[in-house]
């Protein structure tokens, strides 16, 4: 009996030969002849290649074919559902972002302007009262004073009775001559 290994490496060799002959056929005859022929022996070849694999290791094809599509499957999941997903993670957490930031921000600012504007207007009303304060009591013991002098100068006066009687005097002294 003929063992395996042999046969087939012998095989191998003649397809080797034939290859060979398509090669010299191109080089020495018409060319079309020659590819004609060379394509024909590579198309056996490759029957002879996929029969001799199925025949050592019948699972190669379905785990090759296998391979291949999960890797392909895997690569268009990976990239449609990671966009997918990445896109609707982006604007959700845009969106979600944005309002949190916007409320939060709304609310510190008005609470902010809110302390200020307190602090604002009692610094105000304080340094008003103490300034109107001052400047009133200033203005009042100014004028205190002013009707003091003009209490004291009434006061220095002739008073009424004093008045007639220098008016009476005054009237006697002309009328005697």
């Amino acid at each position: 009996m003929l063992n395996p290994i042999r046969v087939d490496a012998a095989v191998d060799l003649a397809y080797g030969a034939l290859i060979a002959l398509s090669i010299v056929l191109i080089a020495t005859l018409d060319t079309n002849i020659g590819i004609a022929f060379g394509v024909g022996v590579f198309a056996s070849y490759v029957v002879h290649v996929v029969w001799k694999m199925a025949r050592f290791d019948p699972d190669w094809m379905t785990q090759a074919v296998e391979e291949t599509v999960e890797k392909q499957v895997g690569e268009t999941v990976e990239q449609t559902v990671g966009e997918s997903v990445e896109q609707t993670v982006g604007e959700t957490v845009e969106k979600q972002v944005g309002e949190t930031v916007e409320q939060t921000v709304g609310e510190t600012v008005e609470k902010q302007v809110g302390e200020v504007q307190s602090q604002v207007e009692q610094t105000v009303e304080e340094t008003v009262e103490e300034t109107v304060g001052e400047t009133v009591k200033k203005q009042v013991d100014e004028v205190q004073a002013k009707v003091e002098a003009v209490d004291e100068r009434v006061e220095q006066l002739p008073q009424e009775e004093e008045v007639e009687e220098i008016v009476e005097e005054s009237v006697e002294g002309e009328s005697k001559p």
